[in-house]
C-alpha cells in the first residue's frame, strides 16, 4: 500500500509536527512498508484461532482489598501544628476574587 506525501503532510500538520522534505518522503515509503505488511498480515488465516488479550496467559496479582482498622492521629493531635483551628477544623483566610 502506498501514502502519498500530502498524506504524510495531513497527519504531520494534525499532529502539529513540523517535516522537511526530505522526512516527508522517508516517512511516506516507511508508513507505506508498515501498511503493505499489515496487509500481509490480515491475509492470515485466523479459523479456529481463540481471541486473545494478551500473548501469555495471565492472572490477577493483585490482593483482595481488605478495610483494617487503624488509629489515627486523632484531631487533637492534627491541630496542634495548625496556627488557628476553630471546633476542630483549620481557620484559614477568607480569599475574595478579584472582579
Amino acid at each position: 500500500m502506498t501514502i502519498s506525501t500530502d498524506d504524510v503532510m495531513k497527519v504531520a500538520d494534525l499532529a502539529r509536527l513540523t517535516i522537511d522534505d526530505d522526512l516527508r518522503d522517508r516517512l511516506a515509503v516507511q508508513i507505506g512498508s508498515i501498511l503493505s505488511y499489515v496487509d500481509t498480515l490480515e491475509k492470515a488465516d485466523t479459523t479456529g484461532v481463540e481471541p486473545t488479550t494478551h500473548a501469555l496467559s495471565l492472572f490477577n496479582a493483585f490482593r483482595e482489598d481488605e478495610v483494617k482498622a487503624r488509629k489515627g492521629s486523632g484531631t487533637e493531635k492534627a491541630m496542634e501544628n495548625a496556627p488557628a483551628s476553630e471546633d476542630g477544623s483549620f481557620v484559614v483566610p477568607k480569599i475574595v476574587g478579584q472582579g
